[in-house]
């Protein structure tokens, strides 16, 4: 069942006149969640006022999980790692050593202030880094994030590989997405997923999936996806390593 937000034009989420180009971070330790978002809400605030240009945070998180304006305490199994209440959209996730997570800061009203829009946007941007790596992702109308067909599980069969969970202020974006690279899957059965008790649709990775893919390959596809989705041309001076 694919979503109607596969109809939407994704074509005009290029800025809409010259300006500085989208900078680039990544980070080769984990970051502790609560300085994320605070860098996260920092850096919106200062994109919203003109004073620094947008930016893409490549990242890693030490295990944990976060529960979004959607979240469900009975979601919750087992607390196994920190928990934090988010501002982002959806629910219960997991983060954490192995997850390529990308927060994207972007000023859509230079772009297009329209959330539904830029949630396919991002769903595209995963949809297309997958397909670096031969793994056809899909949407569902019914279920958040990405996902892949289990056929080798059995009929009807689905595992979520990446989630998506935003939030805007100012029509500026932050929070983002987060694909399963390397994980320990074993660490997602302490929550209900984003919700989905279905015990056909589980998770998984690229790894798990067969595909011998390191953080740096998902990293270079995530940047050519980026450039195809929101117009960006690839410029490796606006990549910053911290």
């Amino acid at each position: 069942m694919v979503n109607d937000r596969q109809t939407l034009d994704l074509t005009v989420f290029s800025q809409s006149k010259p300006g500085p180009a989208v900078e680039w971070r990544v980070s080769d330790a984990p970051i502790p969640y609560p300085e994320a978002v605070a860098e996260m809400e920092a850096r919106a605030a200062a994109i919203a006022n003109g004073t620094a240009p947008e930016l893409v945070w490549l990242l890693e998180h030490p295990p944990l999980y976060t529960s979004g304006t959607s979240g469900k305490a009975d979601d919750l199994l087992d607390a196994r790692y920190p928990v934090f209440e988010t501002g982002r959209g959806g629910q219960v996730t997991y983060h954490g050593p192995g997850q390529r997570v990308a927060y994207v800061m972007l000023d859509l009203k230079a772009r297009r202030p329209d959330v539904r829009a830029y949630v396919a946007a991002l769903e595209d941007l995963i949809i297309r880094t997958l397909a670096a790596f031969n793994v056809r992702g899909e949407r569902r109308e019914d279920r958040v994030g990405v996902w892949v067909a289990r056929p080798d599980k059995g009929t009807g069969y689905e595992d979520k590989i990446a989630a998506i969970g935003v939030r805007l202020k100012r029509w500026v974006s932050f929070h983002g997405i987060a694909i399963n690279v390397e994980p320990d899957l074993a660490h997602f059965d302490a929550i209900v997923p984003c919700g989905v008790v279905d015990p056909r649709y589980g998770v998984t990775s690229l790894v798990d999936l067969g595909l011998p893919v390191t953080m740096t390959d998902v990293d270079v596809a995530l940047r050519q996806a980026f450039g195809e989705v929101f117009g960006e041309a690839l410029d490796a001076e606006t990549a910053v390593a911290i």
